[in-house]
């Protein structure tokens, strides 16, 4: 009777297509699977102590202060003064508390989390503050979309994706997910349909603000891991929510009829608003009030939990054609940028960067209105240099009124 081959109990090779096969009581095992298995159970072994590792200790008189904080936004972002000291300020206070409960204090004060909203017009600046913010944090920090959201069910995401982002920006490390900052953008468009309850299903606005609650005020959460849609037989992560601090920020497109209606409410008499105040008409939205904010469609209970709230003011000409220059990461120096990739010394002369703040007001589409109007510009020109000999090109306001005429005659189909 012939002899059984000794073969690998893992892979199935036998004896003479390896180089080594130990043999075990009822198996045997080559070098390849060996060192595989040496593999996982290594990154099993991280991963475990990883999880299991306490919390860093935050000592916030090392973090940057809050005059600290606005200085590093206002090198990327241009005005908005109020919304900068308001966010600098919540997210210095967000170090303080994260201080306080890493280690044991004498007084039984507890500092409450102050989650914060910010209302301001399109292209104002509110993503770009929470983007900018983001790489000065020491925490983990994700920005997700409300726009996204239904409520639990329904076709689209569950608001508990959030911590599943907040997890992958943390590189799964619980403790450090448990303390980091959410920015919520587009919140207005999660706002029900009529000041009135809804009487028939609003899955995807009030629905979603029902959802947001229990992350709001601190609760623990089961995460699936992987994000997505949860089952019943899938192991889920609990994150506690009560030490992330959550940052709002929403367009709130037609809130100034609401801000105005509540401002004209006494128009005669002597405690007439007019009488009071000098009301600026052309920036209602720095009067918004939390009533602003149920008028529109935010629940009360919503508005409750996010007790800090700012506003951005409408970005006017000078504004504007600062945006355009001056920050680090401004529209002209990326272009100039572009083009000295290709040896090519590329200027805008200041009538064409008048001209292009000129079509921005007019668009009304604010900073990005800015972006889409100087690409327009540019775009035959990022054509062609790379391959002439050129070293240098101004744009000069007469090429960009021609630039953006040729393509407004293209888009109509009369060229």
């Amino acid at each position: 009777m012939a002899k059984k081959k000794e073969r690998c109990s893992f892979c199935g090779r036998e004896r003479d297509e390896v180089a080594i096969l130990l043999n075990g009581i009822d198996g045997c095992i080559c070098e390849m699977c060996a060192t595989e298995a040496h593999r996982v159970i290594e990154e099993a072994m991280s991963v475990g102590a990883k999880a299991n590792k306490p919390a860093e200790s935050i000592d916030y008189r090392t973090l940057p202060k809050p005059k600290e904080i606005k200085a590093y936004l206002d090198q990327y972002v241009i005005g908005q003064d109020d919304a900068k000291k308001f966010l600098a300020v919540s997210v210095y206070n967000h170090y303080k508390r994260l201080s306080q409960e890493n280690k044991n204090t004498k007084d039984d004060v507890e500092i409450e989390k102050s989650n914060i909203i910010m209302v301001g017009s399109t292209g104002t600046g509110k993503t770009l503050l929470a983007r900018t913010i983001a790489k000065l944090l020491k925490v983990p920090f994700t920005i997700v979309d409300a726009t996204v959201f239904t409520e639990a069910g329904y076709v689209g995401e569950d608001v508990e994706s959030i911590l599943s982002r907040l997890l992958q920006a943390a590189d799964f490390d619980l403790e450090s997910t448990q303390r980091g900052i959410v920015f919520i953008d587009e919140i207005d468009k999660i706002a029900r349909k009529s000041d009135n309850p809804s009487i028939t299903r609003d899955v995807s606005g009030e629905g979603v603000q029902q959802g947001l609650l229990k992350l709001l005020e601190g609760s623990v959460v089961n995460v699936p891991p992987k994000g997505g849609r949860k089952h019943p037989d899938q192991d889920y992560i609990h994150v506690d929510t009560r030490n992330i601090l959550f940052i709002c920020g929403g367009a709130f497109d037609g809130i100034e009829k609401k801000i105005a209606q509540r401002l004209n409410t006494h128009t005669v008499g002597y405690d007439s608003v007019q009488n009071a105040l000098k009301i600026d008409a052309n920036n209602l939205m720095q009067y918004v009030q939390p009533t602003d904010l149920k008028s529109f469609g935010l629940i009360p209970e919503i508005i409750g939990r996010l007790p800090v709230l700012t506003y951005l003011q409408p970005l006017d000409r000078e504004a504007l054609r600062n945006i355009l220059t001056e920050p680090k990461n401004s529209i002209v120096k990326q272009y100039v940028k572009l083009f000295e990739m290709d040896g090519v010394l590329l200027e805008f002369s200041p009538e064409a960067l008048d001209y292009i703040v000129d079509k921005a007001v007019e668009f009304k589409l604010g900073a990005r209105g800015l972006r889409s109007i100087v690409e327009s510009i540019m775009m035959d020109a990022m054509f062609e240099k790379p391959s002439e000999q050129a070293s240098e090109f101004l744009v000069t306001r007469e090429y960009a009124v021609a630039q953006l005429e040729k393509n407004k005659l293209q888009s109509a189909g009369l060229k």
